[in-house]
């Protein structure tokens, strides 16, 4: 088995074209763009259908990268997984987080399992496969292969899986109409939801979360079947998932560790207190421990209460409850941990239980 050496870095942006961050990182030596395996950011969109800083960031980042990896800005777009969140809402701050991998050699004495990470990708999905089973099968073979490239062979080591994943608009509705073809929605907007929970069952029937005889029509309905470890976001730049596995392995030798809990609703600071607490930190840290970030999912409760009291973020016409939802949880996140510039993403179905989310940690080690 290789042996590899993961690197984590949190770069705060001035906006999504803000590239100057990471290229000083390059500049100074510290990031070989070459191990560059996937960037994960947060920008100050409205994390909507029509949220263009993701594909403004994007495209700022693969313009910044082509020179230094002599590829065009395509070519990079193909060579690194780029997963671009938008909304950050209340306190929470833009930045990327940059993962580069490298080949190395693990140190004499280095004991326990460190940060692993692998990334896979499924093929291109038909308009009318979009949160479906067949987005639900395809996703769970693309985990299965993040896993392998990771060097993870245990469901129980994984403790984050990011993917991006496609939604509808009206050309791809038609497109499927006029092949015969009915979508899961009409709706742009709802197709995200269908992507992003369809993409989650995904992850969960790979890690033995659920069986894998789920049906279409389970989608966005049966929501006690969930993962504990999937965060999926919709963007309209793709037709395919992008998969990226986190979770801990024997075959690294990085100087990080990952760890994670599950948030049983939007104010669940227990779970978050235990997440950090997965990797020592929290109240009383372990020396030598340093937070780098938290990724985590978050939502309205679709019953539209919260411990048994009311909630109107499903019912305010003028702001996305996607957004009240990252608001609420970034916020409760940033208290306990100190910081505003944390990765949360909206939108949580099959992600957790109803109206919760997973919550995942990595620290630096320093010994």
């Amino acid at each position: 088995m290789r042996t590899t050496s993961v690197g984590v870095f949190r770069i705060a942006t001035t906006g999504p074209g803000d590239v100057s961050g990471l290229m000083d990182l390059i500049g100074s030596g510290a990031i070989d763009p070459h191990a560059i395996l996937a960037v994960l950011g947060k920008t100050e969109g409205n994390g909507g259908v029509n949220d263009f800083t993701r594909e403004y960031a994007v495209a700022a980042l693969c313009t910044a990268l082509a020179p230094k990896l002599g590829l065009s800005p395509e070519a990079v777009e193909q060579r690194i997984a780029f997963v671009m969140s938008g909304g950050t809402e209340g306190v929470l701050s833009p930045h990327i987080t940059v993962f580069t991998r490298s080949e190395a050699e693990r140190p004499a004495g280095l004991s326990g399992k460190r940060l692993s990470i692998g990334m896979a990708h499924t093929r291109d999905f038909l308009p009318e496969e979009l949160g479906r089973s067949a987005q639900i099968t395809e996703t769970a073979r693309a985990v299965k292969a993040a896993m392998a490239d990771a060097g993870i062979s245990d469901p129980a080591d994984v403790h984050f899986v990011q993917i991006k994943c496609p939604l509808l608009t009206s050309d791809r509705v038609a497109a499927a109409h006029a092949r015969g073809n009915t979508t899961a929605t009409t709706s742009s907007y709802s197709s995200m939801a269908y992507s992003r929970g369809a993409s989650a069952l995904g992850v969960a029937v790979a890690l033995g979360e659920i069986a894998s005889t789920i049906r279409d029509e389970d989608v966005l309905r049966r929501y006690d079947l969930f993962s504990k470890v999937a965060s999926t976001s919709s963007g309209i730049e793709l037709m395919h998932n992008v998969v990226i596995v986190l979770g801990n392995s024997v075959s690294s030798a990085s100087e990080f560790e990952i760890g994670h809990a599950v948030m049983g609703d939007a104010i669940d600071a227990a779970a978050v207190t235990a997440a950090l607490e997965s990797v020592g930190l929290g109240a009383n840290p372990q020396p030598g421990r340093a937070l780098v970030n938290i990724f985590a999912k978050a939502e309205a409760s679709p019953d539209g209460s919260v411990r048994g009291f009311r909630h109107t973020m499903l019912e305010d016409t003028d702001i996305s409850s996607t957004r009240h939802a990252r608001a609420a949880v970034g916020g409760l996140i940033a208290g306990l941990a100190g910081t505003g510039a944390v990765y949360v993403s909206g939108g949580a179905e099959h992600q957790g239980p109803a109206g919760g989310g997973p919550v995942a940690v990595i620290a630096r080690l320093s010994d």
